[in-house]
């Protein structure tokens, strides 16, 4: 019995001996390397840079009213469509009291003005049709009551106008009321019933009652770097990405680059301007942000390969083509348009060749 242990012992110690034999064996061993493959794909290249700004209508108007005063009524809202002419508030005139009183007194002066010159005038008619007076000394008089006459019209009319802004016997609106001076969208209405406004005149921009624009031809407003201005022309086409708007890209023409740059966070930036082009059922919101891909070159349906293909020594450029499985031969190419990822191939390979990966 003991001799069977003593046996069974042995032989598993030998077959431990063994396996540990064997297993370092096989560590010893380098394993084949196998090379992964890719083919040349037909495909578009395009190499851009990239400005950063955002989408702007080409058109927006401010509309500021011409006399001061209170908000009486508002007509529109944000988002609402309005053609040129379209009414966007009433101003309810506040006058100035001294004015106010100014005109007033104005008006009871030409009246008594008006009471002698007509005493005298008819007075003088008298005397005219009973042959006393000459008609040359009657003419002086009717001369000073038709100047009476006007002067009491053109003060009622500066009282009209200091106290309601418009003079009611002329056919022309009222500048109480504020109109659109363009077809467009409201976009912003910065004021409420009961808000003071002040005129737009020559010391003052005046009060904003409402932003109207035409969203219909917007624009691209960005920055682009001082390294990339020199690289752009004013005409290169431009693919829009907007952030809000997924999976959808707008064409673009550079129309501007500005001459001076300004520094922004430390770096120098040139603002560029753009045209957007939209179609007829496209909207575009104002102020979206946006990045727009300046296209600097760009090819079409070409052959193109993953540049990490691509390998190189001192004077060309090669790839490795599988010619029989897992043997490779050099094979010179001619690379043409690169966008950083992939590259153009002129010549040197074909659609078929399965070109090594390198590890």
């Amino acid at each position: 019995m003991k001799t069977f242990f003593k046996i069974l012992a042995a032989v598993i110690v030998l077959g431990i001996f063994g396996y540990t034999i064997y297993f370092l064996y096989q560590k010893s061993q380098t394993k084949p390397v196998v090379y992964e493959t890719s083919n040349p794909v037909i495909s578009n290249v395009i190499k851009k840079t990239t400005a950063t700004g955002s989408v702007i209508p080409r058109k927006e108007i401010e509309i500021k009213p011409v006399v001061s005063g209170i908000i009486d009524e508002l007509y529109v809202v944000e988002g609402q469509q309005l053609k040129k002419g379209d009414l966007i508030a009433r101003i309810r005139i506040i006058p100035n009291m001294i004015n106010l009183n100014n005109a007033k007194s104005g008006v009871e002066t030409a009246k008594i003005k008006l009471e002698d010159a007509k005493r005298n005038y008819d007075r003088q008619l008298e005397l005219l049709e009973k042959g006393v007076i000459a008609k040359a000394d009657y003419e002086s008089y009717e001369i000073t009551y038709k100047n009476a006459l006007e002067d009491l019209e053109t003060a009622e009319e500066t009282l009209q106008l200091i106290r309601d802004g418009q003079i009611q016997k002329q056919s022309s609106e009222t500048n109480t009321l504020v109109k659109s001076t363009i077809d467009g969208m409201v976009l912003d209405v910065p004021v409420e019933i009961g808000n003071q406004v002040i005129e737009s005149n020559n010391f003052n921009a005046g009060t904003t009652i409402a932003s109207v624009a035409d969203m219909g031809e917007m624009m691209f407003e960005g920055n682009i770097d001082e390294s990339e201005v020199g690289k752009i022309k004013e005409g290169m086409p431009l693919l829009l990405t907007i952030g809000a708007l997924e999976n959808v890209t707008f064409d673009a023409v550079l129309e501007q680059i500005s001459p001076k740059g300004s520094e922004v966070n430390g770096a120098v930036q040139f603002k560029i301007k753009a045209g957007v082009k939209l179609q007829s059922d496209q909207f575009i919101r104002s102020g979206y942000s946006a990045n727009a891909d300046i296209v600097l070159a760009r090819v079409d349906s070409v052959m193109t390969l993953s540049e990490g293909l691509l390998q190189f020594d001192d004077s060309s450029t090669f790839v490795e083509v599988e010619v029989q499985p897992q043997i490779f031969e050099k094979r010179t190419v001619e690379t043409g348009l690169s966008d950083g990822i992939n590259i153009e191939v002129v010549s040197g390979i074909n659609m078929e060749d399965k070109v090594k990966k390198l590890k």
